[in-house]
């Protein structure tokens, strides 16, 4: 491409865009992190209204993230994580997100 002006021929390269694409469309992971002020039915609770998780997926989720310290609880698109966050964080739950590796 020239600029108008100019005899400098100025390369432009896709990869900015391709490396902004990936960021977007790239999954990212909702993760819950153990506190010690919650309940575990608390906890459940929540799983189950936010993510519709049954009884025993919620619980398995909850004492995962009870013995070892957090737990993924959901995957997907960054906009629908950054949802989820929000609503664990309203019922005082320690969510975080980061995308997946």
């Amino acid at each position: 491409m020239l600029t108008e002006g100019s005899n400098v021929e100025i390369e432009t390269s896709p990869v900015a865009e391709v490396e902004v694409l990936d960021q977007v469309t790239q999954p990212w992971q909702v993760m819950i992190l153990n506190d010690p002020v919650n309940l575990m039915s608390f906890v459940t609770l929540i799983l189950r209204r936010i993510f519709g998780y049954s009884e025993e997926k919620a619980t398995d989720l909850m004492l995962k993230v009870h013995y070892e310290g957090s737990a993924i609880v959901w995957t997907g698109e960054r906009e629908k994580a950054e949802l989820y966050v929000q609503q664990l964080q309203t019922h005082q739950l320690y969510a975080v997100m980061e995308p997946v590796d």
